[in-house]
C-alpha cells in the first residue's frame, strides 16, 4: 500500500478531540491529490462478481476529437460563461472530493436519526417502520450498530464503484474537458486521469441510491445533493454531459448490487421480539450470571439483539458481517465475565463505584468527549471524523481515500456484529443494576454490558487505521484506551467489558487487515 506521510505542519492540525456535533459545510480544502492512483483499475474487488453484467459502462458516443465530443465541450463553456455566485459556491464546496463530503453527509444523517422512540401513553415503545419512514418514529433509529452498518455500506459502495471506474476511465481514455480544450476553465486542480465516465457522478449515483434505503426519510435532502455534485463538475470544467450521464449509470448500477445485499442481510429481524429476549435471559441465567434489564422507565426492548449472530430452536439471526465468517464470531467470542457473586465481580463493581464517586473533571472530560449518545453520529461516526482528518491531509485521490474510509468502516461493521453477538450471548447486568448506589456520568446504553461497544469499535478502527496511517498509531491506539476507559469512567461499564471489548476489536481487525493487504494497491 501507498502510505503517505502527514508533515508534521499537517500533523499539528488535527484534532486529539472530536465534538459530537456533525459540522455542517466543513472548511475542508481543495483536493489536489499527489497521486491519481492509475494501477486503481487493477485493485480487487470485493462484491461485483462480473462488472461487464452488473456494473455496465458501454463506450462513450463521441470519441476524444470528433464534432460530437467538440459539441459535449462548447457546452461546458456555455456553462462556465455564465455561472452564478450560487454555483461557484458549489464548485468550491465539491472540490474538497466527493468522498470527503459525501463521508460527512453521512454522519450528518446519523446524527439527525439517531433518536430513540419515546414511549407512548400505553407504556410501550413504537418501533420505526421503513414502510413509513416519515411516520413517528422516523426510521431509521441510527443507533450504533445501525449506524456502522450504514457507514459500511456507503463506504464500500463508495470503493467498489471507484474501482470500476478507473478500469473503465483507461479503457475508454477520453481526456477530462479541461484537459481537451484549453477554453474551458480548470476551477479546480488539474489532473491527468481520463473524463469518462465522470468520478463525480459516480459517487453521487452510487452514494444517493445506497442512502436512500438507508435513510428513507431524506431522499430529497440526497437527491439534491447528488445532483448538485454533477452539476459542479461540469461547472469546474471537468465533466461533459455524457460523462456525468454514464457515471451516473454506473454508479446507480453498483448501488443495485450493495441495497440487494443489504435487503437480504439479517438486518430486519434484528430487533427480536419478547419471545426471544425470555430465551436470552434464560440463558444468562443458566451462565451464573444476573440477566440484563433495561433501567429506563418505562422499560425499553433491548437494542437489537439479534444484530450479533444467534440460533433458537433451529432458527438463525444475526446481520451478515464483511470479512468474518459465522465460524469467525464464534471463534473470536471474548471469554466469559465474572460470574455473579464471585469475589472477582465484587471487586469490579466496587471500581465502577469508585468512578462513580470520584467524578474528577478530566474523567468528566473524557466521559462527554466519548459519550456519542442519541442525536450523535455515534462511536462509528467518531473515528470516521478522525480518519477524515488524515485523509484530508494525505492528499488522497478518490479511489484511495474511499479505500481508507471503506475498510475503517467494514472493520467497525464486523466489530458492531461481533460485539452484539458477544453482549447477547453473555446477557449480563450493568453496573448499576447489580449495585444502585452506582449513579452513572452519561446515559446507560439500553442492552447488556460485557462487552463494551466503545472499546471493541476502538479497537477495530485504531488497528485499521494505524495500518492506513502507520505514523499516527500512536495517536490512535491513545485514543481507543481513552474510549474505552470513559465507560469505565462514566461507570457505565467494568473494566473487564473496557479490556475485552479493546482486545477483541483488535483481533476482528485482523481480518480486514489481511484482506486489504492482499487487494492489489500495495
Amino acid at each position: 500500500m501507498k502510505r503517505i506521510l502527514i508533515t508534521l505542519a499537517a500533523m499539528v492540525t488535527l484534532v486529539t478531540g472530536c465534538d459530537k456535533d456533525v459540522p455542517l459545510d466543513q472548511q475542508l480544502k481543495t483536493l489536489n491529490p499527489l497521486s491519481i492512483d492509475e494501477d486503481a483499475k487493477t485493485w480487487n474487488l470485493m462484491l461485483v462478481a462480473n462488472v461487464a453484467t452488473e456494473a455496465p459502462c458501454p463506450a462513450p458516443a463521441n470519441a476524444a476529437g470528433s464534432a460530437g465530443f467538440q459539441t459535449e465541450i462548447d457546452a461546458v463553456k456555455t456553462l462556465q460563461a455564465n455561472l452564478t455566485a450560487e454555483q461557484r459556491k458549489a464548485v468550491e464546496y465539491w472540490s474538497a472530493g466527493g468522498v470527503l463530503r459525501w463521508n460527512e453527509i453521512l454522519r450528518g444523517l446519523v446524527a439527525k436519526y439517531n433518536l430513540p422512540p419515546a414511549p407512548t401513553n400505553m407504556g410501550t415503545y413504537p418501533a420505526p417502520d421503513a414502510t413509513n419512514p416519515f411516520g413517528d418514529p422516523n426510521f431509521p433509529f441510527a443507533n450504533p450498530p445501525y449506524a456502522a452498518r450504514a457507514y459500511s455500506y456507503v463506504t464500500a459502495a463508495q470503493y467498489e464503484a471507484l474501482k470500476i471506474t478507473w478500469r473503465y476511465k483507461y479503457q475508454y481514455n477520453r481526456p477530462s474537458a479541461y484537459n481537451a480544450d484549453a477554453g474551458v476553465e480548470a476551477l479546480v486542480p488539474k489532473t491527468t486521469l481520463p473524463g469518462y465516465p465522470s468520478e463525480d457522478a459516480v459517487l453521487s449515483g452510487v452514494t444517493a441510491e445506497v442512502l436512500k434505503l438507508l435513510f428513507p426519510a431524506a431522499v430529497q435532502e440526497i437527491t439534491l445533493k447528488a445532483a448538485e455534485q454533477r452539476s459542479a463538475a461540469m461547472w469546474a470544467g471537468k465533466a461533459t454531459t455524457t460523462d456525468v450521464s454514464a457515471g451516473l449509470a454506473l454508479g446507480n448500477s453498483v448501488a443495485t448490487v450493495f441495497t440487494n445485499r443489504a435487503k437480504g442481510d439479517g438486518m430486519g429481524t434484528a430487533g427480536g421480539n419478547a419471545t426471544l429476549w425470555g430465551l436470552l435471559k434464560n440463558n444468562a441465567t443458566a451462565q451464573n450470571q444476573v440477566p440484563w434489564v433495561s433501567l429506563e422507565t418505562p422499560p425499553r426492548p433491548p437494542m437489537l439483539p439479534f444484530f450479533g449472530l444467534r440460533t433458537f430452536n433451529g432458527s438463525s439471526f444475526g446481520v451478515k458481517a464483511w470479512m468474518m465468517t459465522n465460524a469467525d464470531i464464534v471463534t473470536e467470542r471474548p471469554g466469559v465475565p465474572p460470574a455473579a457473586g464471585s469475589s472477582e465481580l465484587g471487586t469490579e463493581v466496587d471500581e465502577v463505584k469508585y468512578y462513580s464517586k470520584h467524578v474528577t473533571r478530566d474523567r468528566l472530560a473524557i466521559v462527554h468527549k466519548w459519550a456519542d449518545g442519541a442525536g450523535t453520529y455515534t462511536p462509528p461516526g467518531h473515528w470516521n471524523e478522525i480518519a477524515s482528518h488524515y485523509i484530508e491531509a494525505a492528499n488522497m485521490s478518490e479511489v484511495r481515500a474511499a479505500r481508507a474510509f471503506a475498510y475503517l468502516n467494514i472493520v467497525m461493521h464486523d466489530a458492531a456484529v461481533a460485539c452484539w453477538e458477544t453482549k447477547f450471548f453473555y446477557f449480563n447486568a450493568r453496573p448499576s443494576q447489580v449495585d444502585p448506589e452506582i449513579k452513572t456520568s452519561t446515559g446507560v446504553p439500553n442492552f447488556p454490558s460485557y462487552t463494551s461497544g466503545h472499546s471493541t469499535f476502538s479497537g477495530a478502527a485504531s488497528s485499521v487505521l494505524s495500518y492506513l496511517f502507520p505514523e499516527g498509531s500512536n495517536f490512535f491506539n491513545e485514543q481507543a484506551q481513552e474510549a474505552s476507559l470513559s465507560r469505565l469512567y462514566g461507570a457505565i461499564h467494568y473494566r473487564s467489558d473496557c479490556q475485552a471489548g479493546l482486545d477483541h476489536g483488535k483481533r476482528i481487525a485482523t481480518y480486514t487487515i489481511n484482506f486489504a493487504e492482499a487487494d492489489g494497491s500495495n
